[in-house]
């Protein structure tokens, strides 16, 4: 597992991310510790089948669902509301 700091991260971005991609795991860490530890390996990625609502073919998709959200709900998107 390769570690790497904050300067090592913003000078060699591209290739980090070359590695991320081939499931090469690396552990970020700042000067004294690490802060994230990441592997995409794939190996606990499932696919979702198709047909899911089949199972619950009560549930309807409202005919609202492309209107604004209510400023109530919206106000915990923006930090307004905890």
């Amino acid at each position: 597992m390769q570690q790497l700091n904050i300067n090592e991260v913003k000078t060699h971005l591209s290739g980090i991310l070359a590695q991320v991609k081939k499931a090469k795991p690396w552990l970020y860490a700042d000067a004294t510790s690490p802060l994230l530890k990441e592997n995409l390996s794939g190996s606990n990625i499932k696919k979702r089948p198709l047909g899911l609502m089949k199972k619950n073919p009560d549930f309807k998709i409202p005919d609202d669902i492309h209107e604004p959200l209510p400023d109530e709900i919206l106000a915990y998107f923006t930090g307004e509301k905890d």
